[in-house]
């Protein structure tokens, strides 16, 4: 069936990303501020109940695809009954995961066999000590462990999903492109992005990501562009020749892919955001239980999408067009 959700630029929307929760484990350098936040209080979090009676009436429209995400959606107790859900609604073709992978190796059986499709893992070092700095206090060991158990029980594609930030993280390069060469893991190097700055410090971390494909040349590396599949999303791919693996740039930043956007955003609290960076939100809360109330809130929503959200000119210091969001990305599910 067409989907219904069509944007006011033609965009068809069938992908969902859901945030269960705001909360989250660790205190990542890019993602929350240094004295923690102040969180949402239990009752204002939509119950999966909820977001399972969203997802049905989107299932409706035509959207196919979920993603979970937070915070760290591995803090909400009994997240495999809300995948469980999701999987049984008719039209949901996939299901996908964001995590940071702490709590996850003893999980990942569970979330499996729940109908978790794929998995991406955030993991900005390989090196312990930069691991705690950048996560204020985590663990990497357990994050590998985590990978190793999804690799065990067969979730596939494995993707981790690298930020990218000048002078902390981008001296390891080259110790993530080697684990596609010898692992059939995709590695998703990620621009730095603006989220929730009101200021343009944010710009001292930003690395264009030509620096990957530089990396690559100086380690005397042959790169093809490539397409592993399903799932790619944003992602512009590459194998490095005879790896087992592949790596992705995804460029929000500098080579914006709006034009192609297919994705509306549920946050925890249940605002429909219909555009990550920008602050336009609608809750969709009152209106469960009434699918017409909802489909038109999803249309609202999508009447006001921006053609593209131009982080560009915030990278150039120029003014914007649109307000954008002062909330953090834990906040948002980005």
């Amino acid at each position: 069936m067409p989907s219904e959700l069509v944007d006011s630029f033609g965009r068809i929307h069938d992908y969902l990303r859901i945030s269960v929760t705001d909360r989250c484990n660790l205190r990542c350098v890019y993602c929350m501020p240094a004295d923690g936040m102040e969180f949402e209080p239990a009752e204002n979090i939509l119950s999966f109940h909820e977001i399972t009676e969203v997802v049905r009436v989107l299932a409706e429209m035509g959207v196919k695809k979920v993603r979970l995400t937070g915070g760290e959606p591995l803090v909400r107790k009994g997240l495999e009954e809300l995948i469980e859900s999701v999987a049984g609604i008719p039209g949901i073709e996939d299901i996908a995961l964001t995590t940071n992978g702490i709590f996850l190796a003893k999980k990942a059986k569970k979330l499996k066999e729940a109908g978790l499709k794929r998995i991406n893992i955030s993991l900005d070092t390989l090196r312990p000590e930069r691991f705690s700095l950048i996560t204020r206090g985590g663990d990497v060991n357990r994050v590998l462990d985590s990978i190793a158990a999804c690799q065990q029980v067969g979730i596939q594609p494995i993707k981790l999903n690298v930020v990218l930030m000048k002078g902390i993280n981008d001296d390891e390069i080259a110790d993530f492109l080697r684990l596609t060469i010898d692992g059939a893991l995709q590695v998703r190097f990620i621009e730095y992005m603006p989220i929730g700055h009101n200021d343009t410090r944010w710009k001292q971390s930003y690395l264009p990501l030509s620096t990957v494909l530089d990396r690559c040349k100086e380690m005397g590396w042959k790169v093809a562009e490539t397409h592993d599949g399903r799932g790619n999303g944003p992602a512009q791919t590459f194998r490095i020749a005879g790896a087992k693996g592949s790596f992705g740039l995804i460029h929000p930043v500098s080579e914006h892919f709006c034009e192609t956007c297919n994705r509306l955003r549920l946050t925890a609290d249940g605002n429909i955001k219909p555009c990550l960076y920008w602050s336009d939100e609608f809750n969709v809360r009152k209106c469960i239980g009434d699918d017409e109330a909802v489909r038109q809130l999803f249309f609202k929503a999508l009447s006001i999408k921006p053609q593209n959200h131009e982080m560009a000119l915030a990278l150039a210091g120029e003014s914007q067009s649109h307000v954008p969001t002062v909330r953090r990305m834990s906040q948002i599910g980005g």
